[in-house]
C-alpha cells in the first residue's frame, strides 16, 4: 500500500514549503544523466547559479548530495593535511565546520563568538595578526542554528589582505537575504536546495572562484574523498559549449531533483533577486509584528537578524515538545525547536522561500495564539 504523508506548512528551519511548480517538475520523465537534452539543462542551471550567487565563476554547479556535502566539497578540496584554518563559530553549523578540519587533518584556529552573535571582524582581524600561517578562513553567513546574518564582506576583505581563501556557509541565506559573491571576494561558497529557494532536499548549490580554483591545482596530496573531488567532478559538469568535448561520467546524477532547482531557479530569476530579498524582509517584519503583540520576543537583534529564520524566546510555563507537537497535530504546522545553547528555550520560525506568504504568517500567529491560550488555561 502507498503510503501519502498529510500536507504540512513548513515554517521550520528547513526544508520549506515547495512550490507546486517545483513538484510538476519533479514528475518530468526520467532521462539518462549524460543525455544530451539533461547535460544542456545542467548548463542553465549552472547559468541560473551564478545569477543567484551573483558570481561568474564557470565553476559553479549543484553537489548531488545535501548542504553537508557542500560543506565538505570545499573542505576536502581546498584544504590539506597541516593546513591551518581559521574557524568561526558562533553556532551548530560553525562547529560542523571545525569537525571538517579536523578529520581532515588540518590545524584548526577556533574563534568562538557568543550563540546569537555575529562574527566580529575585529576578533577575525587579531586572529589573523596573531598567526601568520592561517591559510583559510572558515565562517558562517546565514547561521541556522540561531537566525543570526553575519557580514562576509569586511571578513573576505581580511581574509585577502592576509593571502588567505575563505569558505562561506549560506545555507539558509541563498535566495533569501543579500549575497555577492564576486562583489564581496568570497572565495568558495555552499549553500542548500531545500531552504530559501523552495526546491527539494538532496542538493548543495557550491561556487568556486580563480583563486580557490588554483588552490586545488596545487594540492600536494590527493583529495581524500573520490566522490567530492572537483577535478573529477568538474569534467561532469563542464560547460559543453565551445568544449568540443563531452561530458566525462563520474557518478548519476539525481535527473529530477535536477529539474526541480532549475525550476526553483527560474522562479527566483523571474521574481527577481533583489525581490526575493525584499519579499523576505517584509514578511519578516509581518511576523515579528505578529509575534510581539502576541508578547512574544524574538532573541536576536533586528541589526544582524535573519528575516528568514526567527529565533523566539519560548514564553514561562509552555512545554516546548508539547507547543511544537500540537502545532503539527491540530494545525499540520511545523516550526523548528532550539539547538545548542537554545534548545529548550527558542522557537525557530522559518520564512523561507514558498513560505514566506502571508497566508503562512496568519495560520502561524493564529496557532501559536490559540494553543498558547490552550495551554495557559
Amino acid at each position: 500500500m502507498s503510503d501519502y504523508p498529510a500536507v504540512r506548512t513548513l515554517m521550520g528551519p528547513g526544508p520549506s514549503d515547495i512550490h507546486p511548480r517545483v513538484l510538476q517538475a519533479l514528475a518530468r520523465p526520467t532521462i539518462g544523466h549524460l543525455d544530451p537534452q539533461f547535460v544542456a539543462l545542467m548548463d542553465k542551471v549552472k547559468v541560473l547559479l551564478r545569477y543567484a550567487f551573483k558570481t561568474e565563476n564557470p565553476l559553479t554547479m549543484a553537489v548531488s548530495a545535501p548542504g553537508s556535502a557542500g560543506m565538505e566539497t570545499c573542505f576536502t578540496n581546498l584544504m590539506e593535511p597541516g593546513d591551518k584554518v581559521l574557524v568561526c563559530i558562533n553556532g551548530v553549523f560553525g562547529k560542523r565546520m571545525l569537525e571538517n578540519v579536523t578529520r581532515l587533518g588540518g590545524i584548526p584556529v577556533v574563534l568562538e563568538f557568543p550563540w546569537g552573535e555575529a562574527v566580529d571582524p575585529a576578533k577575525v582581524e587579531q586572529a589573523l595578526k596573531a598567526d601568520s600561517e592561517i591559510a583559510i578562513v572558515a565562517f558562517v553567513h546565514a547561521e541556522t542554528s540561531t537566525g543570526v546574518c553575519s557580514d562576509p564582506k569586511p571578513i573576505a576583505d581580511l581574509a585577502r589582505q592576509h593571502d588567505c581563501l575563505t569558505i562561506v556557509d549560506t545555507v539558509t541565506g541563498l535566495g533569501g537575504i543579500e549575497l555577492d559573491v564576486d562583489g564581496w571576494g568570497l572565495d568558495a561558497v555552499y549553500s542548500g536546495s531545500q531552504k530559501c529557494l523552495s526546491c527539494v532536499p538532496g542538493l548543495s548549490p557550491v561556487t568556486f572562484n580563480d583563486r580557490a580554483i588554483a588552490k586545488i591545482k596545487a594540492r600536494t596530496h590527493p583529495v581524500p574523498s573520490w566522490f567530492l573531488d572537483l577535478t573529477l567532478v568538474m569534467d561532469y559538469w563542464l560547460d559543453s559549449e565551445g568544449t568540443g568535448g563531452k561530458r566525462a561520467y563520474h557518478h548519476t546524477a539525481p535527473v529530477n531533483s535536477i529539474y526541480a532547482l532549475h525550476e526553483s531557479l527560474v522562479m527566483l530569476k523571474n521574481e527577481g533577486l533583489e525581490n526575493s530579498w525584499q519579499r523576505h524582509a517584509a514578511m519578516h517584519q509581518k511576523l515579528a509584528q505578529g509575534l510581539e503583540a502576541l508578547g512574544l520576543e524574538l532573541i536576536v537583534d533586528s541589526s544582524i537578524r535573519l528575516p528568514q529564520l526567527n529565533l523566539v524566546k519560548i514564553p514561562e510555563g509552555i512545554d516546548d515538545a508539547a507547543f511544537r507537537k500540537q502545532l503539527l497535530e491540530k494545525y499540520n504546522l511545523e516550526i523548528g525547536a532550539g539547538l545548542g545553547a537554545f534548545a529548550g528555550k527558542a522557537w525557530r520560525i522559518g520564512l523561507m522561500g514558498y513560505a514566506a506568504r502571508e497566508e503562512n504568517i496568519q495560520l502561524c500567529l493564529g496557532a501559536i495564539k490559540e494553543t498558547l491560550a490552550e495551554m495557559r488555561s
